[in-house]
């Protein structure tokens, strides 16, 4: 939610300059019957951004290996915003004024088009990468929370920008765009990461249980990358706090306007270590959660199963809810964990705790998902069985007799897959 908060606010906040630095000048100059069709140009770009949104959702990507390029691509728009913001903004407002000067010199039917084109493309522009880029984390992350934090951000964005213009709230924009450039940094990065786990997770890439063990926690983008995107937010804080100087002696100010200059810096001083502070807070609280949750997040006890005529047997009344069960059989001198889970739509799916990527460091349940312990994969559960990716090897059975029947050839035909690897 975090990663989309950010994003959403930061490109909201860029198109909300545009917005408005074309709707002031055209009020500062007599134009003010223009701003009709600057706002058009608003309505439509947001109208196209839905409408590719809807598109991209319907697309309805699942495959790992083209959710990867897509979260690389996310990560390349990531960098290419960053660089482009920082690199124009001190003369964005220059230069949109410059081109709005030039298309007002026009007709006024004519300039009103123009004016209205030109923010449907800025405004596009920035929704296109929005859309993108939020599709991107979503594959990565939560859905619902991906929604919340993009409304959350394009709230925030609204706001800061209809305060910003009417002189309500006083930012100091290369101090914003510098503080969101270092933590987008490493939203692209941690972007990057994901699309090169799940090239590796659908083997397009070479892949090994240490280069999924490393990167996994990262790429889920659950606690540790929260925790890692507000620690970089309170170093970006606490170096604007640092960084802050007294305001010299003006002797163009009066008393009266010296001290409300000095109230202003103290007061803008005590928010900046409060939010700092704040942050801080929240990332040891997590981060002693996370440590807990590490720690009490133990494998779940399997039940040993004595083989019969070459074959195990496992009774259906064990297996009545949607959780997965663990048990453990010899298997040639080898013992043999192995899961079973009765899926919603009444079939019974048997692998063994293992897949070809992470080997025998097993998986958790948490939800309609299993997660893998190395690399904190999340596994659809539709799709235990099938191979591919950090899959569980699956394992051939049938239902006979009022219980899940494997035969210990078919284990060993699974362990075979995990020792060639």
């Amino acid at each position: 939610m975090l990663s989309a908060l950010l994003v959403a606010l930061r490109e909201g906040v860029e198109a909300a300059l545009v917005v408005g630095i074309v709707l002031v000048y055209l009020n500062r100059t007599g134009r003010r019957a223009l701003a009709g069709y600057a706002w058009g140009g608003v309505l439509l770009a947001c109208l196209a951004s839905v409408a590719a949104a809807m598109l991209l959702q319907r697309m309805n990507i699942s495959e790992d290996g083209f959710e990867g390029l897509m979260m690389l691509v996310a990560a390349a728009l990531v960098v290419t915003m960053v660089i482009w913001m920082n690199r124009v903004a001190r003369s964005l407002r220059k230069e949109i004024e410059q081109r709005v000067e030039v298309y007002a010199q026009k007709s006024t039917r004519a300039a009103g088009w123009a004016i209205g084109f030109f923010v449907f493309l800025m405004v596009l522009r920035e929704g296109a990468e929005l859309v993108l880029i939020l599709r991107a984390v979503e594959l990565s992350s939560e859905g619902v929370e991906v929604w919340i934090g993009t409304g959350l951000g394009i709230a925030i964005a609204v706001a800061v920008g209809l305060f910003f213009f009417q002189g309500t709230l006083r930012i100091p924009l290369h101090r914003f765009f510098s503080a969101t450039s270092l933590i987008l940094w490493v939203v692209a990065f941690q972007l990057a990461l994901t699309g090169i786990h799940e090239l590796s997770e659908a083997m397009w890439l070479p892949s090994s249980r240490t280069e999924m063990a490393t990167i996994g926690p990262i790429v889920r983008n659950e606690v540790f990358f929260f925790i890692v995107i507000l620690g970089t937010a309170a170093l970006a804080v606490l170096r604007e706090w640092f960084g802050a100087k007294q305001p010299g002696p003006d002797a163009s100010l009066n008393p009266a306007e010296r001290r409300m200059r000095e109230w202003e810096f103290r007061r803008q001083r005590r928010w900046s270590f409060a939010a700092a502070f704040l942050c801080v807070l929240v990332v040891l609280t997590f981060a002693a959660e996370f440590v807990y949750a590490r720690a009490a997040a133990a494998p779940a006890q399997a039940k040993s199963l004595v083989a019969e005529n070459g074959r195990v047997r496992i009774p259906l009344t064990e297996l009545t809810d949607t959780y997965l069960h663990f048990y453990n059989v010899d298997v040639d001198g080898t013992v043999t964990r192995f899961l079973v889970i009765h899926k919603i739509n009444g079939d019974y799916s048997v692998a063994l705790d293992a897949c070809q990527i992470c080997g025998r460091i097993g998986y958790r349940q948490q939800g309609q998902n299993i997660i893998c312990r190395n690399c904190a994969a999340a596994i659809y559960i539709p799709s235990i069985g099938e191979r591919g990716g950090c899959n569980p090897v699956g394992v051939k059975s049938h239902v006979e007799a009022g219980g899940v029947i494997v035969d210990l050839s078919a284990l060993a035909s699974a362990n075979s897959m995990i020792h060639s690897h």
